[in-house]
């Protein structure tokens, strides 16, 4: 190995800078439903990233309750993949398209992605939940769900943010104490949510 001049003065060479590893975007598949499971692993099998999340959920029958984990967006999920590599994914059984704009599959924002990561990663009650447009937006600080940003809502005296997939028009509920909230603006008023004070929304 030869050193600079430099390098054989301070008795310590320059390393080469890691290369950086590309990564290909997120994108949303949609499947179909009660297959999502199935394809998720088909489709890391062929070497492609998936993330299915999912939700735990109690079924009661007349003679057992059991607890179940059902996906957060029934008949979709996503995947991570480059556009030229999209063929043995759309041949994958179950797969019936990616979700796109017009004929262009639209890259879901990863912010998105990985905020749904975290809230499922925390422990805490998660469950689908109506996707909102309009509301009070806060960031959530508590631990490691800082910066988390979503709609806080108030339902059946609970306190919940919505966090939304905008590409799929859907979102989930994250179970929060209103003390882990702070308002990112000024609070607006929707025609289908009332604010309380504190930026607390109820849902009619």
């Amino acid at each position: 190995m030869s050193w600079s001049p430099e390098e054989a003065l301070s008795g310590t060479p320059e390393l080469p800078a890691s290369p950086r590893v590309f990564r290909p975007p997120w994108f949303a598949l949609q499947v179909r439903t009660r297959k999502e499971g199935s394809v998720a692993d088909q489709l890391i099998d062929h070497g492609f990233e998936t993330f299915l999340p999912k939700y735990k959920v109690v079924r009661r029958w007349s003679d057992r309750v059991k607890e179940l984990e059902q996906p957060l967006f029934p008949g979709y999920l996503f995947c991570r993949f480059d556009l030229d590599r999209r063929r043995p994914l759309l041949t994958t059984p179950g797969v019936i398209q990616i979700v796109s704009i017009g004929r262009t599959p639209a890259v879901v924002d990863q912010t998105e992605v990985e905020g749904i990561r975290s809230a499922l990663q925390s422990g805490l009650a998660v469950q689908p939940w109506p996707c909102l447009e309009e509301g009070e937006r806060v960031r959530v600080t508590h631990g490691n769900l800082r910066t988390l940003e979503g709609i806080l809502v108030c339902f059946k005296g609970r306190h919940r943010v919505v966090l939304s997939v905008t590409m799929l028009q859907r979102a989930v509920a994250l179970e929060v104490d209103l003390a882990w909230v702070t308002p990112l603006r000024e609070p607006t008023l929707a025609p289908a949510l009332k604010l309380l004070p504190r930026a607390a929304a109820t849902i009619a």
